[in-house]
């Protein structure tokens, strides 16, 4: 396992990042989600691997993925030896407070967070959207204050616009608040949009670029085609059907096809090649649901591929949308 400086900080994490959405229970919004027992030996390999960087969120599996990664890493792993990182903004509740980034919800939902993993700290603390209804100040001074008292380590933000990044990293500035280190965008092969503004001010800024959905929800495994474009996950999953939809989605996974076959590898191995030979990317987030997932990922930390192959994997790309966030 490679290990890398995590943006500007002096924090060090695997070069790959295990997502842990699907670990938990299952629930209506998450039916096709692995309980406890199904998820455990995923989190140990993932340790014997040698990943050490871990990513959740409150509202995954309705916040028993938390209890079940910090479960699991307390079992398997040293506190100090792991990278946990978890998010906040969506509902957590039917109440009017129990959602967003305002002073009085990432107060509640950081404590709440930290009960259910089970710790006295995250390495890393998230904003998992833009919340158009609290001032960013609120927001960065509340985050500010979360570092301040031991809860979290760093600050993290997920997908937003690149003029909402800035804004939030020149506020932090401004006042002399805890920055932002890291930025989670949507971003692989299928969904290059990331590379107009965010991840050019990414590298101005040393923001370190750990990308959701790099196999784009698994489309990119050459597994599904234009005309049978569902698996049990993707029937039940009302935002992935947001995603990926374009005719060019196919072609790029049909050439991604081609190549992967000429090299004699899985698609998912050159998929995610490709995106660890950009320097920008720090960790993609990789997920882990049957066996050989994680075998997968960590055999493309070895793979090479060439300019032309790149040229030829990026080529037909077309400009989309923006999805994921907006």
């Amino acid at each position: 396992m490679d290990y890398v400086r995590f943006g500007q900080t002096g924090m060090m994490v695997s070069k790959l990042c295990l997502g842990t959405m699907t670990y938990g229970r299952p629930t209506e919004r998450w039916p096709w989600a692995l309980n406890e027992e199904q998820s455990r030996p995923f989190i140990q390999k993932a340790l014997e691997l040698g990943i050490n960087f871990f990513d959740t969120a409150d509202v995954y599996t309705a916040g028993a993925s938390e209890e079940v990664v910090g479960k699991a890493l307390r079992d398997f792993a040293k506190r100090d030896d792991v990278v946990i990182a978890t998010k906040v903004f969506n509902a957590m509740g039917s109440g009017p407070n129990d959602k967003g980034l305002s002073r009085k919800h990432i107060m509640s939902a950081i404590d709440a967070s930290l009960k259910r993993l089970g710790t006295d700290y995250v390495d890393l603390y998230q904003t998992h959207r833009w919340d158009y209804n609290t001032p960013i100040e609120e927001t960065m001074e509340a985050l500010h204050d979360v570092v301040k008292a031991g809860k979290a380590r760093y600050i993290g933000a997920s997908s937003m616009y690149s003029w909402q990044f800035a804004q939030a990293l020149y506020t932090a500035d401004l006042h002399g608040w805890t920055r932002f280190v890291s930025m989670q965008p949507h971003y692989n092969l299928i969904y290059r949009e990331e590379e107009r503004e965010m991840i050019p001010l990414c590298q101005d800024q040393k923001i370190a670029v750990i990308p959701w959905s790099p196999l784009a929800r698994g489309l990119l495994t050459g597994k599904r085609t234009k005309e049978r474009n569902e698996t049990e996950r993707s029937k039940t999953d009302a935002f992935g059907k947001t995603l990926y939809n374009e005719s060019s989605d196919f072609d790029i996974v049909n050439r991604l096809t081609e190549i992967a076959s000429v090299k004699g590898l899985p698609n998912a191995q050159v998929a995610l090649a490709w995106m660890l030979s950009k320097s920008a990317v720090t960790a993609p987030i990789i997920g882990a649901s049957k066996p050989g997932h994680l075998e997968d990922a960590v055999a493309a930390l070895t793979v090479k591929l060439s300019d032309e192959e790149i040229k030829s994997l990026e080529e037909l790309y077309q400009p989309h949308p923006v999805l994921g966030f907006a």
